[in-house]
């Protein structure tokens, strides 16, 4: 029994202090690869026992092994889940004598100087806060991390999904590198498609690795619903309705629409809570707070409350239309169904046509046991240059080939290679935002000018953040909002934060502070946000779903007749063609059902093939002008058999998501982005489709 192989004491508080009767499948079966030293993923629902089945046998080899000083690092991708697990981790270190502390942004300088002297055992974390340690000048990296041996990665799908992952990685190989020993990664995540690939992605090169997923293949019996409401309005009526007395969590898919749904229940004395990232963070612990001890209420949150978030006892999960994948939807709905004899349950309010097609979609996909692959983002040459630019900070500049040892774990994981990293600062050099003496690299004028605020601090995010104001009533801090939401000459602005309406009294646009006052009137906040950009295996779904005359399991009598109209409205489609449908005098609109990704290269080949504009979605490609639906057909004709051809153009405005897109020399950008928006096989399967020509009207 591999219980047995954990030390005394931690079986002791398992029993006694715990009261445990027994260890959970996963929390048993991650007892010998973790003692073993191996690189593991430990896969389970949410609050399937993953951080246990972790934290248990890594204490264990530190009582075993003797570890002293701080030997784990447990990393998270967001503040608020570091602050929820500190309780329950401090708990388990505190049975076996040892400690656990808590560093990110939000914790204060005194609290930061106290563990610098006096080591934690267990340090809870994010990839941001272990860089700047790595670069501080005030410790010594070398001693602060020294005696780290084991590094947890809680949500380890989240990092991996996009390039917060490879900064992760590149931070590890540093780290790796500084203590001098191969250091044990241990990732967790709820249901993912492809674990094995993660872990590869995760693992040192080399290492021993395991998967550790058992039942991960049943499926957990669920209440799924999906209801076509029509507009925000009925959503708010319906949820003030039913369920009450229960707590509910609702999700919407963007800030605005969280404010606009939570002002409308709260008209309804709904008690209502909101939290997303702009809320400051006292106005989300309060919320969180106040829901998690509340019984009869509603909290209204984005995605930050997806991840493993205990907010209580929760009764319902509420989706206001649909989440972009099949992946977001399980991890939403596993927030329910915890409590013994009850089952996990969402309810879908779709407030649009499209938005009840994605939700049948994704409930679609989810009946058919389908869950999206997790896929880094491919050749992330802007964080190594991100990563060169942190290495400098830490030593106080680099040559051109010291660099190389240190991150060599995350050049073997990218693909990236020593010739891109030279390249890099070659680039650099000539742009001024390195300049060198006596072969020592380090920050030019520009780059000082671009990278150089708050001491570098600009250089250990790797994401773009929006410029946003600061909301503050009194001394109060309220949140943030877009410059967009006080647009024109207006000075009786109303603005709705944490689902309250407040009124501009001044706006600070130099200090980028904006007065309020609370109010009764109703306002509106927005943000700005990318295009949904939804998924291929999806959006083919949908189409699928328009094609068929099957009903949709849970479905309500509304959604049933809206599915009605929506397959009799697209009555033109088939399921093996393209159909470009064109009204006398109007647009010519191709339901390609490809995903945006696709449909952007394919609109960027129609434009310039035939000179006019091509505006591209998620479902559809529209041209205007005079085009021809037989100029179109012959167009997408000639591409047959041959490449696809990318337009970088068409892609340039993403490109401005890469913070450090100006280090890279154009033949590696252009790479990069080649390789994340070219949509092969989506445009392959398109231009290979028969296509018809449909006229309405």
């Amino acid at each position: 029994m591999t219980f047995d192989r954990l030390h005394p004491s931690i079986r002791h508080h398992v029993v006694n202090s715990l009261g445990w009767p027994s260890l959970r499948a996963l929390q048993e079966q991650s007892i010998a690869p973790v003692l073993d030293g191996e690189d593991a993923v430990l896969l389970a629902p949410t609050a399937g026992g993953k951080t246990e089945a972790a934290i248990l046998p890594v204490l264990s080899r530190m009582l075993s092994e003797d570890w002293r000083g701080l030997s784990v690092l447990y990393v998270c991708p967001i503040k608020a889940l570091l602050n929820n697990l500190e309780t329950r981790l401090s708990q388990y270190a505190a049975l076996v004598g040892r400690t656990c502390g808590i560093w990110h942004g939000d914790v204060g300088a005194a609290a930061k100087k106290h563990m610098r002297q006096e080591q934690p055992d267990i340090l809870l974390t994010t990839p941001e806060s272990i860089e700047a340690q790595l670069v501080t000048r005030l410790a010594s990296p070398e001693v602060f991390f020294g005696q780290v041996r084991v590094v947890i990665v809680d949500e380890v799908h989240a990092f991996a999904g996009d390039d917060r992952g490879w900064h992760l990685l590149g931070v590890l190989s540093r780290l790796q590198h500084l203590t001098g020993r191969r250091l044990q990664r241990i990732g967790l995540s709820a249901t993912v498609a492809n674990p094995e690939a993660i872990l590869d992605w995760l693992s040192s090169p080399g290492a021993p690795r395991r998967v550790v997923a058992p039942d991960i293949a049943k499926r957990r019996e669920a209440d799924v619903q999906l209801d076509f409401v029509g507009n925000l309005d009925n959503a708010a009526q319906v949820i003030s309705q039913l369920h009450r007395g229960e707590k509910r969590l609702v999700f919407c898919d963007s800030r605005s629409r969280a404010e606009d749904l939570a002002a409308r229940l709260r008209a309804r004395e709904v008690t209502t809570f909101v939290s997303h990232s702009s809320l400051s963070r006292e106005s989300r612990q309060q919320a969180e707070q106040a829901f998690a001890e509340a019984r009869d209420c509603v909290i209204v949150a984005t995605s930050t409350l997806e991840l493993g978030i205990d907010v209580g006892d929760l009764d319902r999960v509420i989706q206001i239309d649909a989440p972009r994948t099949v992946a977001s939807f399980l991890q939403r709905m596993g927030r329910t169904g915890r409590r013994t004899g009850s089952k996990a349950n969402c309810l879908f309010l779709t407030t649009s046509p499209e938005a009840l097609l994605q939700g049948a979609a994704v409930i679609t996909l989810w009946q058919q046991g389908y869950v999206e692959p997790v896929e880094p983002p491919p050749k992330p040459f802007h964080i190594l240059a991100q990563q060169l630019m942190a290495l400098a900070l830490q030593h106080q500049g680099i040559t051109r080939h010291d660099w190389v040892p240190p991150l060599q774990d995350f050049l073997t994981a990218s693909g990236a290679t020593v010739d891109d990293g030279l390249a890099i600062l070659e680039h650099m050099l000539g742009e001024g935002l390195l300049t060198e003496d006596s072969g020592v690299l380090w920050f030019g004028v520009r780059g000082q000018e671009e990278f150089g605020r708050r001491n570098f601090m600009e250089i250990l995010a790797v994401f773009a953040s929006e410029p946003l104001l600061h909301v503050q009533h009194g001394r109060e801090s309220v949140g943030h909002v877009d410059r967009l939401s006080l647009a024109g000459d207006r000075t009786d602005k109303v603005l709705v934060l944490g689902g309250r309406s407040w009124a501009v009294r001044f706006v600070d646009w130099k200090g980028g502070i904006v007065h309020v006052v609370p109010t009764e009137g109703r306002g509106k906040t927005r943000w700005r946000g990318e295009s949904p950009s939804l998924g291929y295996t999806l959006t083919r779904t949908m189409h699928d779903v328009l094609c068929s005359d099957g009903p949709i399991d849970g479905s309500t009598k509304r959604t049933v007749q809206g599915l009605e109209d929506l397959r009799e409205e697209f009555d033109f489609l088939d399921p093996a063609s393209v159909a470009w449908v064109s009204e006398a005098g109007g647009p010519i609109e191709g339901w390609t059902f490809a995903g945006l990704r696709c449909n952007v290269q394919l609109a960027a080949h129609l434009e310039q093939a035939l000179g006019c504009p091509v505006k591209a979605e998620n479902l559809r490609i529209r041209l205007d002008g005079m085009a021809q639906a037989v100029d179109v057909i012959g167009a997408l004709r000639g591409m047959s058999g041959q490449e696809p051809p990318f337009s970088l153009a068409a892609v340039e405005e993403a490109s401005t998501a890469m913070k450090f897109r100006i280090c890279l020399p154009q033949a590696l950008l252009e790479a990069e982005l080649a390789a994340r928006f070219h949509a092969l096989a989506e445009q392959r399967h398109v231009v290979a489709s028969t296509q018809r020509s449909v006229t309405t009207g």
